[in-house]
């Protein structure tokens, strides 16, 4: 049995997000599914817009600014390594504005397939190393079982990574895209290992995203029935989530951890010599450094790294790096506002994505986020629903348009 080219291409880009949650091996199967995507879309599954030049002159100066703050560091394998990252994330960040681009609802509808799947491994893995079965805390766990990691390296990302699948199924519980009993089963596995990853950041990702998808959903809505059943949902949810948390801290070491971690800062922020403190010394630094500390040189001048990705951006990738950065997240903003209160097919694919992606972004003034490769995904797919939306009004227009008089003899 042949496979047609685009049935070919879905299943090998459900494969790539299916594999992405497997951040903990160098090189991960993301990267290789990254080549073999590459292969199977060269041969014309990708379309480029115009919209696309500041994501992609944006990152592409980024990166320049990286390369050039790398010059005195070339001898060090980890600042090489962590800027050649960055390139590799940029490239995928168009590719996945490309591929969208060309087909958005049917290649979105498999993004989402794809990292649902992944979301559910992950969480179900952290969740098994939490409660240590069959040996399995020493992979999936840090701190002494104490945080669920699942297949990640850091429970700050795996949090935070759950975030997307979880506000795409509460999505189709909204328009009905879904059984409601399987939709509510894969979601309370997914809040639980978010839950046990006592991630804060990835908490409260995980609230400013639900809040923003029933609000756009009840903005947006075409008919009063459908408010009437967002804020129903609303209801059944945050019930959902209080009866999750109620069994989790039923738990002795869960809610001892719980109560642990639910101080907004810890000693280490605080201070002179803390994170937000070492934030604030390095800025006059940096305003008389144009290419910035150098890639990863942050954490050899103050106790620690910045945990903060604009300042990050300016500490290894210079001005030109940081100021391109800035100007990718603000066009990025501008796009996500302005597409989520477009009518369109699209929109509601622009409503999910954008709740997810938007406090993710917020969230970079608290952790760096530079190298997440989840919220670049994200990036990548909403600018290639700019850019199919842009098409499909230039299509509508031209339809719309009267038809040209003939001219006379």
């Amino acid at each position: 049995m042949t496979i047609g080219v685009e049935p070919l291409r879905r299943r090998v880009l459900w494969l790539f997000l299916a594999v992405s949650a497997f951040a903990a091996i160098e090189p991960s199967p993301y990267e290789a599914m990254f080549v073999v995507s590459l292969a199977v879309f060269a041969s014309g599954g990708l379309r480029f817009d115009r919209t696309m030049v500041p994501l992609i002159v944006s990152l592409a100066l980024y990166n320049a600014g990286g390369l050039l703050s790398l010059a005195p560091w070339v001898d060090e394998s980890e600042s090489v390594t962590f800027i050649f990252i960055s390139v590799y994330i940029a490239l995928t960040t168009v590719f996945f504005a490309a591929a969208v681009a060309d087909r958005p609802a049917e290649r979105m509808e498999t993004i989402r397939s794809g990292y649902v799947f992944a979301g559910l491994v992950a969480a179900a893995l952290g969740i098994l190393g939490y409660f240590d079965v069959a040996g399995s805390g020493a992979y999936f766990t840090l701190y002494d079982n104490s945080r669920a990691m699942g297949p990640f390296k850091d429970p700050n990302v795996f949090g935070p990574f759950l975030v997307p699948p979880m506000v795409w199924l509460s999505q189709d519980l909204i328009l009905r895209r879904a059984g409601a009993l399987r939709a509510s089963l894969k979601l309370t596995v997914m809040l639980l290992g978010l839950l046990l990853s006592f991630s804060r950041g990835a908490i409260i990702d995980f609230l400013g995203s639900s809040v923003l998808l029933l609000g756009l959903t009840f903005l947006t809505a075409a008919a009063p029935r459908d408010r009437a059943r967002t804020v129903a949902i609303a209801f059944a949810g945050a019930a959902l989530i209080v009866v999750v948390v109620i069994v989790a801290l039923s738990v002795p070491d869960i809610r001892d951890m719980a109560l642990e971690r639910a101080s907004l800062t810890e000693d280490y922020d605080s201070g002179v010599q803390g994170r937000f403190g070492n934030q604030l010394r390095s800025i006059p630094m940096l305003l008389d450094l144009p290419f910035g500390f150098g890639p990863l040189r942050f954490g050899h001048i103050f106790p620690q790294d910045p945990h903060e990705v604009f300042i990050s951006a300016f500490a290894s990738f210079g001005w030109i790096g940081g100021l391109a950065f800035l100007a990718f997240v603000a066009t990025t903003l501008y796009y996500g506002w302005r597409l989520s209160f477009r009518r369109s097919p699209l929109q509601p694919q622009v409503i999910a994505l954008w709740s997810a992606l938007l406090p993710q972004i917020l969230q970079g003034v608290q952790i760096d986020t530079g190298h997440w490769r989840h919220l670049f995904l994200m990036c990548g797919c909403l600018y290639g629903l700019v850019a199919a939306e842009r098409r499909e009004r230039g299509g509508i227009a031209a339809k719309a348009a009267p038809p040209a008089e003939p001219q006379a003899a």
